[in-house]
């Protein structure tokens, strides 16, 4: 994939000498985890463990960078500051940095550079200031069709509150540590890991048409076994229900046959 800027994406910084110690009692991975040089992925629940938001995290520019949904910023922003209360920490939307993805050579050690946790096939990350990386990049429309490839949701995928952190791979994806102390719906995403709960996933989805908008049901037997999530042309992600999806001949979304594949990192 060719360097890429995604203009889809904003940053958040987190500074103060509680910084670590305010997000670690929040987000759902181990922010000791993080080293120079390193990101984390992770997300925020709501206490019923709901994806409300996922992010990466990284260090630098002398503070924790968050790297965020542009239009899901505000929102963070928002709900970061009502947990903060006496905590010292400061928040700022940091405007001036933007998201990259494939950086090469030089331009990546002007930013702050790291391996996407994810999944090995992803490209590099970087959070970089814009006036000092290079113009005329792609924009992010070659990566979300190259992560849709490898079946790795993010973002508006999710929505906001809809999918549970384990329906939606997040354990697989390593943005979930079952280490470390308390979070914020930690209870009952730990209680669906022990007792192996976890009743959907996510499936690479296909047709030999334009698939239909997200949100669609995917049909199979007569009953609904998931909903798509989002698209790219013929391509995208779906949320499948597992125990929908067995000795089921053949899936349609709104008449059209679609065909289902396991993403390779859920094996």
């Amino acid at each position: 994939m060719e360097p890429a800027h995604l203009t889809d994406r904003a940053v958040l910084a987190v500074t103060g000498p509680e910084a670590r110690d305010f997000l670690q009692g929040l987000i759902t991975n181990d922010i000791g985890r993080l080293s120079q040089g390193t990101g984390l992925y992770s997300a925020l629940l709501s206490p019923q463990g709901k994806i409300l938001f996922d992010f990466f995290i990284t260090e630098g520019d002398g503070a924790l960078l968050l790297d965020c949904v542009a239009q899901a910023q505000d929102a963070l922003f928002r709900k970061l500051r009502l947990y903060k209360l006496r905590a010292k920490v400061e928040l700022e939307m940091r405007g001036q940095l933007g998201v990259y993805a494939g950086l090469p050579g030089a331009a990546a050690t002007q930013a702050v550079t790291f391996p996407d946790p994810r999944h090995p096939g992803l490209p590099v990350r970087s959070i970089g200031a814009v006036a000092e990386m290079p113009t005329g990049l792609a924009g992010p429309e070659a990566y979300h069709a190259e992560r849709l490839a490898l079946g790795v949701p993010e973002g508006a995928d999710f929505g906001f509150e809809k999918i549970f952190a384990l329906d939606a791979g997040l354990d697989e994806l390593h943005a979930v540590s079952f280490e470390k102390g308390c979070y914020v719906g930690q209870e009952l995403t730990a209680r669906m890991k022990h007792r192996a709960t976890a009743r959907k996933r996510p499936h690479l989805i296909s047709a030999n048409a334009p698939l239909p908008v997200p949100g669609t049901p995917v049909m199979g037997n007569g009953m609904e076994a998931g909903e798509i999530l989002s698209t790219d042309g013929i391509k995208g992600l779906a949320l499948m229900r597992l125990d929908r999806m067995e000795n089921v001949p053949s899936f349609t979304a709104d008449n059209i046959p679609v065909a289902l594949t396991r993403p390779a990192w859920l094996a």
